[in-house]
């Protein structure tokens, strides 16, 4: 457990410091200007089709619902509220805090054409990465827990949750739909909390629990 807050801890320092830098347009805002000059493809078409279905994995509908159907089935098999309880705090904690700081910076999105903080935009920190790697990565955790997932599959799952996050996030820089330090402060976020979740299921385990 202390580990686990140590490392939920340090995330969130991370996650405070690309905050600072966004608040006070520090030096790693470069990378976000950088990037935004560059030209973006344009996709359509059946690629158009596919990209957009691969950023739609950070919305929270689909991996909600995801979590959700995951989280009943898991509670009916093992006759236990518990993965239910753990997927609606997951869920709500993601919306409360990322929703908190969008809503307190208020940064424009790059497609703005705008760099402004304070005008009513929702660009940090980005939903998707946060959504990507949080509620997935509880999706993957309940998997892991009650089904008799050896270490090594809890590996390779671990590992899929971070391609799937990567995805969401190099989708979101090609489709300019985000700058860079949205979505590297939304992953350190949703790292943070999912860290910080599974410690807290771990430290207090339920009798369902297999592992």
């Amino acid at each position: 457990m202390r580990r686990a807050l140590k490392w939920s801890a340090g995330l969130f320092a991370g996650y405070l410091y690309i905050t600072y830098q966004v608040l006070t347009n520090g030096f790693l805002i470069r990378i976000d200007r950088e990037l935004n000059n560059l030209e973006h493809p344009r996709f359509t078409g059946t690629v158009g089709f596919i990209v957009r279905r691969l950023d739609d994995l950070g919305l929270r509908s689909v991996s909600g619902i995801s979590l959700l159907i995951v989280a009943l089935y898991i509670s009916k098999r093992f006759k236990t509220w518990r993965p239910i309880n753990l997927g609606l705090l997951s869920f709500i904690s993601l919306n409360v805090v990322v929703g908190a700081f969008k809503y307190g910076l208020g940064r424009t999105k790059p497609r703005d054409g705008l760099d402004i903080l304070h005008a009513g935009g929702m660009s940090y920190p980005s939903g998707h990465a946060s959504n990507a790697i949080f509620i997935w990565g509880v999706v993957a955790y309940l998997i892991y827990r009650y089904a008799h997932v050896d270490r090594y599959n809890g590996r390779l799952a671990s590992a899929g949750v971070g391609l799937l996050s990567l995805t969401v996030c190099v989708v979101s820089l090609l489709r300019n739909t985000h700058w860079f330090l949205d979505l590297f402060g939304g992953l350190l976020l949703g790292g943070a909390l999912l860290v910080l979740i599974i410690a807290i299921d771990r430290f207090f385990p339920s009798d369902s629990q297999l592992h």
